[in-house]
């Protein structure tokens, strides 16, 4: 398996993610799940970010301290990454957020690219991919090509669950994205979703 895949070992995580797999677990319980595990996720992909030293004043003198250095964007993958977005703003309240459109297409497997928003030139020093699911893995290797291409030199891919051929093939397209979930699955079926996963997550986010 890919050297630069980390999989959580919190236990809040596998906590979570085990209400969140749950077939009984309703619309809104998801989304507050997914919330929850993305500021969790988020905590542990940004464990490497660069720091600068900031002295402040406290009520009883002067502290050295740290600031962080690089400016951060996310970047879900619409649709279902969005459900990553709000945890992460908890966590970071000033991250830059830019939105890909990309949908798989169910008889090739393959991503089709529908919509982008990135500005001109790059903002930031690191972006995030957010999907809840890294499945068949085209959809984050059309994402992470879209920023390479935009000129981002630093990027991560967040999600929920991985399947083994989803990991794999992202880490040959793409070997400097470093890959963080919370649980790497036993495989992909025959029409490319993660077993045992926990279904659509769209669908299951946004009751469709």
């Amino acid at each position: 398996m890919s050297s630069n895949l980390q999989v959580s070992s919190h236990p809040l995580v596998k906590h979570k993610l085990t209400r969140l797999r749950d077939i009984a677990t309703d619309h809104r319980n998801f989304r507050e799940l997914a919330r929850e595990l993305a500021l969790l996720l988020c905590y542990e992909a940004t464990l490497d970010l660069a720091l600068a030293p900031s002295a402040v004043q406290t009520p009883m003198g002067e502290a050295a301290g740290w600031e962080a250095r690089e400016v951060i964007g996310v970047v879900p993958i619409l649709r279902a990454g969005l459900g990553l977005v709000d945890g992460i703003q908890e966590l970071l309240p000033n991250v830059q957020v830019w939105h890909i459109g990309l949908y798989r297409d169910e008889a090739t497997l393959r991503p089709v690219e529908y919509y982008n928003r990135l500005p001109g030139e790059p903002t930031v020093q690191l972006c995030l991919v957010l999907d809840p699911m890294l499945a068949t893995g085209g959809s984050a290797i059309a994402t992470v090509g879209i920023l390479k291409r935009w000129g981002a030199k630093r990027i991560k891919f967040v999600g929920i669950l991985a399947a083994p051929e989803g990991v794999e093939a992202l880490h040959a397209a793409h070997p400097d994205v470093d890959i963080h979930v919370g649980e790497l699955d036993e495989r992909l079926n025959d029409i490319g979703f993660i077993v045992p996963g926990l279904g659509d997550a769209g669908d299951r986010m946004f009751g469709t």
